[in-house]
C-alpha cells in the first residue's frame, strides 16, 4: 500500500519538525481561528448576561466583539493574515481597555485585573506581526505595554455606573490574574519554541545552499492539441534526514533571510544548463522553461547582467527562457522593473505575470510592461464552474490578454470540465494536476515522449 506508506512518512516528518515553516503558518492560522471563535463565544455569553441585567450599552460592545470575531474568521479563511491580525488585535485592545475602565475599576476590596491581558497580547503581537515591517511588529507590542503601565499606575475611570459588584470582582481578580499569567507563560513558550524552530530551519537551509541539496521538478504546460509546449521549473529540497520537501516548507524563510538569492541563482543556472542540453534534441528543443523570480532576486542591481551571462555562457536560445513575476513585485518600483525587463526582452527573454488577479496590478501597469503571457491564478480556476465572480474574472482575463496580444495560460486545471470551459472561452494553454503533476526530469522526458513523440 504505497499511499499508506507515503502518508505515514509525511506524518513522521511533521512530528519531527520537517516542515517547520509550514507548521508555523498552520499553527498561527489555527490560533487566529481559535481566537475568533473564542471572541464569538464570549461575546454571545457576556452579551446575554448583560442584556439580562439591563446593561444594553455593554451588550452592544459584546455585539462588536462577535462581529470582529466573525471578521477575523472569514479573513483567516481567505488567507489574509495581516488584515485578520489587525482586526483581531484592534478588537481585543478596545475590549480590554473598555472592560478595564468601565467594568473593572479599582476599589479597596478588589484591584484591577482585566488590564493584565495586555501582557500576553504584547507577546502575541510579536509573533503575529513578526514578518511585517519593524514599526508594526514592535509598535503594537509596545502600545500594549504602554496601555498596561497606564492602567496599572492609574485609578482613573470615566464612570462607576457600569462597574461590576465587588463580591464578583474579588473572585474575578484572582481568576483573571491567573488566566492572564497562564496565557503569558503559554505564549512565551510558543515564542521560544518558534525561535528555536526558525533557528534550526535557518541552519539547515544554509547547509542546503552550501551543499546543493536541491533538485528541480517540472510541471508540464500543454496546448489545446495536448502537446507539451513548456514546463514550470519548481524547486524541491532533498533534505538528508527529512526527505523531499516542497517549496512551501522553506521558500518563505528563504525570502526573509535573503537566502532566496543564492537559491534563485542556482535554479536559473540549472534551468539554463537544461535548455542547453535540449538544444540538440529535436523532441525537446522547442520546449520553454518558466522560472519564478522573487522580489529580492529581481531587485538586485546585477540581475540583468546575471541573466545575460547565463544566456551567453550556456549558449541558449533566450526565447526558451520565461521569467515569471508576481503582481506584488510589479507595484514596488515600476521604473526599475520596466528598465530591467526591457533590457532582457531585447535579448530575447520572455516574461509572464504569475497569479494574475490576486494582487494589486492595474491596466496602467500591464500596458507599460513588456509581458508576453498572463497566468490565471488557480484560486479562480478551482471555482470557475461554481462561482459567478470567478467565471467573470476568468473570462475577463482571457479577453484582456488577447486584446493586449499576450498568451493566456490557466494554472491549477484539475478537471476536464474546467479545461473545456477555458478552451471554449479562448484559453488554449493549461497547467495543472489534470495534465501532469510536478515531476523529476526523467519522468518529464517520458511525459514529453508520450505526448509529442
Amino acid at each position: 500500500m504505497p499511499s499508506l506508506s507515503i502518508f505515514g512518512k509525511r506524518v513522521r516528518q511533521l512530528w519531527h519538525g520537517a516542515d517547520l515553516a509550514l507548521v508555523g503558518q498552520r499553527r498561527e492560522r489555527r490560533m487566529r481561528m481559535l481566537a475568533s471563535l473564542v471572541m464569538v463565544g464570549m461575546g454571545v455569553l457576556w452579551g446575554l448576561f448583560f442584556l439580562s441585567h439591563g446593561y444594553t450599552a455593554i451588550a452592544l460592545m459584546d455585539l462588536a466583539i462577535i462581529l470582529s470575531g466573525v471578521a477575523v474568521f472569514l479573513l483567516t479563511l481567505r488567507n489574509r493574515a495581516l488584515s485578520a491580525n489587525l482586526v483581531l488585535f484592534g478588537a481585543l485592545l478596545v475590549v480590554v481597555v473598555a472592560s478595564t475602565l468601565l467594568l473593572d475599576p479599582p476599589t479597596l476590596a478588589a484591584p484591577r485585573a482585566t488590564h493584565l491581558y495586555l501582557l500576553p497580547m504584547a507577546v502575541a503581537a510579536l509573533m503575529a506581526f513578526r514578518d511585517e515591517p519593524m514599526g508594526l511588529r514592535y509598535g503594537i507590542s509596545l502600545f500594549c505595554l504602554l496601555l498596561f503601565v497606564a492602567l496599572a499606575a492609574s485609578t482613573w475611570r470615566p464612570t462607576d455606573l457600569h462597574a461590576l459588584p465587588d463580591e464578583v470582582r474579588v473572585v474575578g481578580s484572582w481568576v483573571q490574574a491567573l488566566v492572564a499569567m497562564l496565557m503569558f507563560f503559554f505564549l512565551l513558550h510558543i515564542l521560544q519554541t518558534d525561535t528555536a524552530e526558525r533557528s534550526e530551519l535557518d541552519r539547515d537551509l544554509r547547509a542546503a545552499v552550501r551543499e546543493r541539496q536541491f533538485v528541480l521538478h517540472y510541471q508540464p504546460q500543454l496546448n489545446g492539441a495536448n502537446r507539451v509546449i513548456g514546463a514550470e521549473v519548481l524547486i524541491r529540497w532533498l533534505h538528508p534526514q527529512r526527505g523531499l520537501l516542497a517549496p512551501g516548507e522553506f521558500i518563505d524563510h528563504a525570502e526573509h533571510t535573503a537566502l532566496i538569492i543564492p537559491i534563485g541563482h542556482w535554479v536559473l543556472e540549472q534551468t539554463a544548463e537544461q535548455l542547453h542540453q535540449w538544444q540538440d534534441e529535436p523532441l525537446y528543443r522547442d520546449i520553454d522553461l518558466a522560472v519564478n523570480i522573487s522580489q529580492k532576486q529581481f531587485s538586485q542591481n546585477s540581475f540583468v547582467a546575471e541573466i545575460a551571462g547565463l544566456i551567453e555562457r550556456h549558449r541558449i536560445d533566450a526565447q526558451r527562457l520565461e521569467l515569471e513575476l508576481t503582481e506584488t513585485l510589479i507595484v514596488h518600483d515600476m521604473e526599475d522593473l520596466t528598465r530591467k525587463m526591457t533590457a532582457l526582452v531585447e535579448r530575447g527573454v520572455r516574461f509572464s505575470l504569475d497569479d494574475f488577479g490576486t494582487g494589486f496590478s492595474s491596466l496602467s501597469h500591464l500596458k507599460r510592461l513588456p509581458l508576453s503571457k498572463l497566468k490565471i491564478d488557480r484560486s479562480f480556476i478551482c471555482d470557475v464552474l461554481s462561482d459567478a465572480n470567478s467565471e467573470a474574472i476568468v473570462r475577463s482575463v482571457i479577453a484582456l490578454g488577447q486584446s493586449m496580444g499576450m498568451t493566456v495560460i490557466a494554472e491549477g486545471v484539475e478537471t476536464e470540465a474546467q479545461r473545456h470551459f477555458l478552451a471554449s472561452n479562448g484559453c488554449n494553454q493549461f497547467q495543472g494536476y489534470l495534465l501532469g503533476r510536478p515531476m523529476p526530469l526523467a519522468d518529464f522526458r517520458a511525459f514529453v515522449q508520450r505526448h509529442n513523440g
